[in-house]
């Protein structure tokens, strides 16, 4: 590994707080690869809500406002994170990550070597891949991609064939398997109809495609300056961000005043009105809360209607497989909203922030 240099460049989160936590070092020490790990030379990585959460320590249970990219007062030392616990700092975030295999440590695939690959996001404890809680998060629990050099174990590689530029495939690994996800712990099949607030985002535009991958009807929802651009996603129909009268809209969108699925990222007070128009035997599934974690649920509506809820974070293995699958067949396109040099992750973060964007937001390493 004589060619590759002792220090690069990073963007290194020093504690919960406002962007100033986020430090822009030219020498930060090059990871080496360790037994079954490889070196990635990352050429792009994408930004996602888990780093502006986890920066500002939304996800601690001491934090009841939605998500504004400041930080709080009051964060909760034990419970900043996703999983409940104590994030270690330093810390490089990114888990988006697209690149190149430069080097291989002992016993991993050397034949990797020289591949351009994507990088699973969800790491798992090789003795028990399926326990949920010994799953670590890239950028979160373990160093990511906000740097030019990632060292990570070689089961996360996916080698791709593709097309598509590397600030693109950086646009897919959390907002996609995310969206795959919830779509699979709701059985989405041909014949729903997925109601999708917050369209415009990563994950909604995700599940715009991958719904309508399955043969769903899919009805976007999204604010009045982003409608033409989500549109040219191929939803069913697209409606207001937030309609005063929720049931008039889909009736004239589809002809019905309910739908068989809610996908979503948003909560907030808007919550009540889309379980509202579930039908009987529907399903919400979410991965996200920026309008607001805490929302009022009349349990009869729940249960009379014989509703059915799902959380959607830890992702199964294999999802990420079939990702990789869809990419290369071109059965997805990506979704990139605007791309930031390294050194401008601050930019880059705030305008994720501001939301004016359709799709993801990246960095590149130049």
């Amino acid at each position: 590994m004589s060619h590759i240099p002792n220090h690069m460049r990073a963007v290194v989160l020093t504690g919960h707080g406002d962007m100033d936590k986020l430090e822009y070092w030219t020498d930060w020490p090059v990871p080496r690869p360790g037994p079954g790990e490889v070196l990635i030379k990352v050429h792009a990585c994408g930004l996602n809500n888990t780093d502006v959460n986890t920066r500002t320590g939304w996800y601690s249970k001491a934090v009841t406002e939605a998500t504004s990219g400041g930080g709080y007062d009051d964060v909760g030392e034990e419970d900043p994170s996703w999983g409940g616990s104590a994030i270690v700092f330093p810390r490089i975030q990114g888990a988006d990550v697209a690149g190149t295999v430069v080097a291989v440590g002992e016993s991993a695939d050397q034949s990797l070597t020289g591949k351009r690959v994507m990088v699973e996001t969800w790491i798992r404890d090789p003795d028990d891949p399926l326990d949920m809680n010994k799953c670590r998060y890239l950028g979160s629990e373990m160093d990511g991609g906000f740097a030019e050099y990632l060292a990570i174990v070689e089961r996360a590689v996916f080698p791709i064939e593709s097309e598509l530029s590397d600030a693109e495939l950086a646009t897919f690994a959390t907002s996609w398997v995310t969206a795959e996800n919830m779509l699979n712990r709701a059985q989405v099949t041909k014949g729903d109809t997925v109601l999708i607030p917050g369209a415009s985002g990563g994950v909604g535009s995700a599940l715009i495609q991958l719904a309508n991958r399955r043969g769903a009807t899919t009805i976007a929802m999204a604010g009045s300056g982003k409608q033409d651009a989500v549109a040219a996603l191929g939803p069913h129909a697209v409606l207001d961000r937030a309609p005063a009268d929720l049931i008039s809209e889909l009736k004239r969108a589809i002809g019905s005043d309910n739908v068989t699925v809610v996908a979503d990222v948003v909560g907030g007070d808007y919550f009540t009105t889309l379980i509202d128009v579930l039908a009987r035997g529907g399903r919400y599934t979410c991965s996200g809360a920026i309008a607001g974690p805490i929302v009022d649920l009349d349990l009869r509506t729940l249960y009379l209607n014989d509703l059915t809820f799902t959380g959607a974070t830890v992702v199964p293995p294999g999802t990420f497989g079939d990702l990789v699958g869809y990419i290369e067949r071109d059965e997805v396109r990506p979704v990139l909203a605007q791309a930031f040099p390294l050194e401008k992750l601050h930019d880059a973060q705030q305008a994720f922030i501001d939301k004016k964007h359709v799709g993801n937001i990246v960095v590149t390493m130049g």
